[in-house]
This record gives structure tokens, C-alpha cells and sequence, in this order.
């Protein structure tokens, strides 16, 4: 009876292990989502912030999708270029340091700039009460209502 009390617990161990060694950080990490699922949660969330019609809903899931689209070569580069970066160092290849740097820079740079332009369009179809609820947020800058208002609200 014990020994089959020791072998279920070290067969319960062995798949606990084997499942938390298939992610990356252990068992609080989850799969990011994929980028429609990121933008309907994204509208679902200023719907409810800011009182969304359904039209401007609409209007704001086509703008944040586009986004999304024209983003993902941009994140691909940006992770490639950091994923190689480590390796570069360790080889001391400077000249490889100095073009994985710029094309880091230039990817930040692109995303930034469709991040916001996505936030000038989706400003644009507010109303001025929607807009000033929106500025209060504090999610300017980095993809409209980001995490910083998600988490704390709007600036006091």
C-alpha cells in the first residue's frame, strides 16, 4: 500500500514537472492571444469605458485590426533582432551589435508610430465627451488604453 502511495505521488510529480517544463515560465504563463481576440477584447474594454456605439465599435475594430496587420512584420523583426542579440555579444561582433541595434530601433520606431496613428483614427470617431474620457485614461502613447489604465484608471 505505501509503495503504491510513493508511486502515484512520484508519477503525479513526474507529469506535474513535464507539464510545467512545456511553458516557457512555469504554470502562470499563458499563450499570448492572437490579434483579433486581443482587438474584440480591446473594443469590449472602451465600450465599456467610453459608452461605444455599436458603429463606432464597429469602426474601431477595422482601425485597431489594420493596426494589428501592419504591426506583425514589425514585432517579428523586433523579436528576431533581440533573440539574436545575446548571441551577437558573446561573439563580440560589433558590427552585428550595431545593425541588430538599428533594426530594433527602427521596428520600436514603426510600431510606435501604427500604434498611435491607430489612436489618432480611433480619437477621431469619438464624440467630445468620449474623447475627453479618453484622454483621462492615461493609456496615450502606447496603443491607446493600455495597461497603466487598465490597472490604476484614470489620472486623478
Amino acid at each position: 500500500m505505501k509503495k503504491s502511495a510513493v508511486r502515484a505521488c512520484g508519477l503525479a510529480a513526474i507529469l506535474s514537472a513535464t507539464l510545467v517544463a512545456q511553458r516557457p515560465f512555469g504554470v502562470l504563463t499563458s499563450s499570448p492571444a492572437d490579434p483579433a481576440t486581443m482587438v474584440e477584447h480591446r473594443v469590449a474594454r472602451l465600450t465599456a469605458l467610453l459608452g461605444l456605439s455599436s458603429e463606432q465599435a464597429t469602426q474601431a475594430t477595422t482601425i485597431f485590426t489594420n493596426a494589428e496587420t501592419a504591426l506583425a512584420p514589425f514585432e517579428a523583426g523586433l523579436r528576431q533582432a533581440t533573440e539574436a542579440l545575446p548571441a551577437a555579444v558573446k561573439s563580440n561582433a560589433t558590427a552585428t551589435i550595431d545593425t541588430l541595434a538599428t533594426t530594433i530601433g527602427s521596428a520600436t520606431a514603426q510600431i510606435t508610430a501604427i500604434r498611435n496613428k491607430a489612436d489618432a483614427a480611433f480619437y477621431a470617431i469619438l464624440t467630445p465627451d468620449q474623447q475627453a474620457k479618453f484622454g483621462q485614461t492615461g493609456g496615450w502613447g502606447m496603443g491607446g488604453l493600455g495597461p497603466r489604465a487598465m490597472r490604476h484608471g484614470p489620472r486623478q
